[in-house]
Formats: C-alpha cells, sequence, structure tokens
C-alpha cells in the first residue's frame, strides 16, 4: 500500500471504506479528491453534510443564507444550542471541522437566486438539493441540467419524503414536475410540523448517492422515485420516465435559465 497517496491517519480513518470491494484505496481517494454541492443547511441538509463529511468528501460546498433557530434543533441536526442566531454556514462549516480535518468546507452565506445559481454550482462534480420550496428546486434542476450536473433531490412532508437523483440522460425534476402548484397549496414544515427523524432517513439516503455517483458504484435512483412512509414504515418505487417535450431537458428545450421566471409556477414561457 506504499504506493497510494492516503497517509496513515487517513488509512486508519477511512479503513471500513478501504476493506470493502468495490470501494478501496481508490475510492476513497475519488471521494477526498471530490467536490459536492450541498443547498440549504435545514433538515435534508444538515445529515447529507453529516455523512458526506464523514465519509470524506474533499470539498463541500453549503449554501444558505439563514440562521439557526431553536426550532431548528429537532430535526436539523450540526446545529446546537449554543448556535442559536448563529449563521447556518457558519455552523455547519465548524461541526465539519471538528468531525474531518481532511474536508474543507466552501460557506456560501447567500440565497440561491436565477442571478448566481450558475455560479454556485460550477466547479462542484455533484449538487444536493436539500432546500425545502420550490423556487430553489426548479433552479437547481434547471442550473445542474443544463451544465450536466449530476444532482440529488430530497423532500419531506410531515411523515412522508421522497428522493430521486438525477443524472446524464435521466430525466429531470420538470419531468416529474413541469410546474410547481399554486401558492399556498403545499403547506410548509412550519405550518404542519415534521417528523424530526424523517429528514435523517431522507438526507442519509441522499448522501449515499452523492457516495454512489462520486465513486461510479452500484445503482443510483436514476430514473426512479424512492417514496418513504414513517408511519407505515414503509418504502415505494415509482419509474420516472423522461418527457421529450420538457422545456429543460427536451429535444427543444431552454438554453439558460434567463428564459424562465422564477415566480410563482416557475414556469417555462412557450
Amino acid at each position: 500500500m506504499s504506493d497510494l497517496s492516503l497517509d496513515a491517519t487517513q488509512l486508519d480513518r477511512y479503513s471500513r471504506h478501504i476493506i470493502m470491494n468495490g470501494v478501496g484505496p481508490a475510492g476513497q481517494e475519488s471521494l477526498l479528491d471530490a467536490r459536492v454541492l450541498v443547498v440549504g443547511v435545514g433538515g435534508l441538509g444538515a445529515p447529507t453534510i453529516q455523512y458526506l463529511a464523514a465519509a470524506g468528501v474533499g470539498r463541500l460546498g453549503i449554501v444558505d443564507d439563514d440562521v439557526v433557530e431553536r426550532s431548528n434543533l429537532q430535526r436539523q441536526v450540526v446545529h446546537g444550542d449554543d448556535d442559536v442566531g448563529e449563521k447556518k454556514v457558519d455552523s455547519a462549516a465548524r461541526f465539519v471541522a471538528q468531525l474531518n480535518p481532511d474536508v474543507t468546507v466552501e460557506p456560501h452565506d447567500e440565497r440561491l437566486g436565477p442571478e448566481n445559481v450558475r455560479s454556485l454550482v460550477d466547479g462542484y462534480d455533484f449538487v444536493v438539493d436539500g432546500s425545502d420550496n420550490f423556487r430553489t428546486r426548479y433552479l437547481v434542476n434547471d442550473a445542474c441540467t443544463l451544465a450536466g450536473i449530476s444532482f440529488s433531490h430530497g423532500a419531506i412532508y410531515r411523515f412522508e419524503g421522497q428522493v430521486t437523483t438525477f443524472e446524464g440522460e435521466s430525466p429531470c425534476y420538470r419531468c416529474l414536475f413541469p410546474e410547481a402548484p399554486p401558492a399556498g397549496t403545499v403547506p410548509d414544515c412550519a405550518t404542519t410540523g415534521v417528523l424530526g427523524m424523517l429528514p435523517g432517513v431522507i438526507g442519509t439516503i441522499q448522501a449515499t448517492e452523492t457516495v454512489k455517483s462520486l465513486m461510479d458504484i452500484g445503482e443510483r435512483l436514476d430514473g426512479r422515485l424512492l417514496s418513504y412512509d414513517a408511519l407505515a414504515m414503509s418504502f415505494e418505487e415509482l419509474p420516472l420516465g423522461a418527457d421529450p417535450d420538457c422545456p429543460v431537458c427536451g429535444e427543444s428545450g431552454i438554453d439558460s435559465i434567463e428564459e424562465i421566471e422564477y415566480a410563482g409556477s416557475c414556469a417555462v414561457a412557450d
């Protein structure tokens, strides 16, 4: 093992990865060389950041312009009581620094929007969408799809969650949801509540999909939507098909996000 770039501390830290067939030293080195952007340091982003940092993903970009509130602590597990009032990106960066010094955090204390989404995703190998609003989900989808960057989508609601991965020639988020639902028809967690452990399940799946994509192992949720019901303790898998008329990934799709008004239904104009 003398030809490896991993040092003795890393061989020890990642030993349970290194001894696995399909991962090994090369797989771990690919993680250490990888760059992942996590959008949202909330319920989904928190467990995703935890496990990506523990796994040794070398550069973690985190995007969020919010501050830690005490009501977040029931599910946003990278933050603690002493972090209340602090910027979420700063709290998450401190958590990662304590967990794994191999990981460099690139905090982006800003709200993702049409004016910065392309520069934010640029240069990253994979994007994890842990956002809680449709506008951001469409922005991530459109920017990543147009740039050819694979990304994971997760969403939670009360006792239920869903997760999928979009890669390469797969369908995109707009194939699944062409437009956002009317405002006020989908209540948020602050209105309806959410089981604290639910985002942990979905976020951990997103982290798993990320690591598998970076190491190019296993089968991802590309073309499949995985739904989880915590009350029934059941998973259901639904096939996703590409829409040939999709305004983003279809044959006659748009070339730039400037062609979309990211307000209301986030629809692409005909």
